[in-house]
């Protein structure tokens, strides 16, 4: 093992200052950006001072009125806990397939499931809108559905195949030999074992469906508009609209995504998703 020269630990020491450094000014801004506007959202007016002459929170009633967030909130809950329940009954059985079995094609089959996780939902919205357009399905809810299923299933597919996989086999075999048929197996056996995975995966597709702007905007209507889709229009729409209630509204997202953040790693450890930890037993 050879030990770092005292000129080698000089030259690596003025790189970690510049790199704690970035990292500290990136987080710096950060804050400020989210607390100008959570301070914007109880200001009455804030024109070329530190802080705002006086502050109110009349701009979130505005918000809950002018924007309908009752039925925004509404919607958004009915499509994400929709999503979760479709992409959970179609994924843990898929993933069940991909950890158990080995096939001809399984390699492609993977990687045709991370394509949607991996690339940019504009890549494939564009086409998967179209299809829906065609369809007369875009503009309900059901086609708000779809679309947030397609990246939302093979997620699912990928977070459940290690929880899976760290299963002995030998718990489904003695299943079975006490006449246990497959979807007994599934149900009873698997299924209680799974309950913290199932539950991980559900509360991070509840995330990514609430955060999901691309798909959901290319194919919502008025009356299937999520949060984040509200939110952008209400910024960039043409109209006139105080800045502190579109502020307000943001503020609002922002702690819905992040009180399902909290609680998605209360149940998930995010390395879980990027390595598959396997038990290795005694043959």
């Amino acid at each position: 093992m050879t030990v770092p020269t005292p000129h080698r630990a000089g030259w690596r020491q003025p790189y970690a200052w510049i790199v704690w450094g970035g990292v500290a000014f990136f987080l710096l801004n950060l804050a400020a950006l989210i607390l100008s506007v959570l301070v914007n959202s109880f200001a009455v007016n804030w024109f070329g001072t530190w802080l705002p002459s006086a502050l109110t929170t009349a701009w979130y009633a505005d918000a809950w009125q002018e924007f309908g967030l009752a039925d925004v909130l509404q919607v958004t809950l009915l499509v994400a806990l929709a999503v979760v329940g479709l992409a959970l009954l179609l994924g843990v059985p898929a993933a069940y397939a991909l950890a158990r079995r080995d096939f001809a094609g399984k390699r492609l089959v993977m990687l045709l499931l991370l394509l949607p996780v991996l690339l940019p939902p504009i890549t494939y919205g564009i086409p998967l809108a179209t299809v829906l357009y065609k369809f007369h399905l875009a503009g309900t809810m059901f086609g708000v559905i779809a679309a947030n299923l397609v990246p939302a299933l093979p997620f699912v597919v990928l977070v459940m195949t290690p929880f899976i996989e760290q299963i002995d086999t030998n718990i489904e075999s003695a299943a079975r030999m006490c006449g246990a048929r497959t979807r007994q197996v599934f149900a009873r056996v698997l299924v209680p074992l799974l309950i913290p995975g199932i539950l991980a995966a559900g509360i991070l597709v509840l995330v990514r469906t609430v955060a999901m702007f691309e798909l959901t905007f290319l194919v919502s209507g008025p009356d299937s508009q999520t949060l984040i889709v509200a939110l952008y229009s209400a910024a960039f729409t043409p109209g006139i609209r105080a800045a502190q209630a579109i502020d307000a509204m943001a503020v609002v997202y922002t702690l819905l995504s992040s009180a399902l953040l909290v609680l998605a790693l209360m149940f998930v450890n995010p390395t879980q998703i990027v390595a598959q930890v396997k038990e290795v037993t005694p043959e």
